[in-house]
């Protein structure tokens, strides 16, 4: 199971294996506090992703698009699928206010549900 939480929630037995999935580390928090059992920040976006987006609910859907194209490849989230298949629970844990237009729902939408492939006889 893979599910999300603010960095600033009190950590919870049910919490798995905790990831922190943001570039930056949360703003007051100390790793004592935070009890992240790892901090993959290469899974993050891009420092010029995350200015322009600047967590408006306005520019989600491109961000989502461009946050994509980002990790297409990517060795971290090759990373994150691995380890979310190796651990019962993982929670991805973010820093952002907004509990809907952040990183780690889409990263929670690409390992929870892997894109389906279109056969090459269905493409149009």
């Amino acid at each position: 199971m893979i599910q999300i939480k603010r960095a600033y929630e009190k950590r919870e037995q049910t919490d798995g294996y905790r990831i922190l999935v943001d570039r930056l580390w949360p703003r007051g928090l100390s790793k004592a506090t935070l009890h992240a059992d790892q901090w993959l920040k290469e899974v993050a976006p891009s420092t010029e992703l995350r200015k322009w987006f600047n967590h408006d609910p306005e520019k989600w859907k491109e961000f989502i698009r461009r946050y994509k194209a980002e990790l297409k490849g990517s060795d971290a989230l090759k990373e994150l699928r691995t380890l979310a298949k190796t651990n019962p629970v993982v929670t991805l844990v973010y820093a952002a206010h907004d509990e809907e237009h952040n990183n780690a729902v889409v990263l929670q939408s690409l390992i929870s549900s892997p894109a389906k492939r279109i056969s090459p006889a269905k493409r149009i």
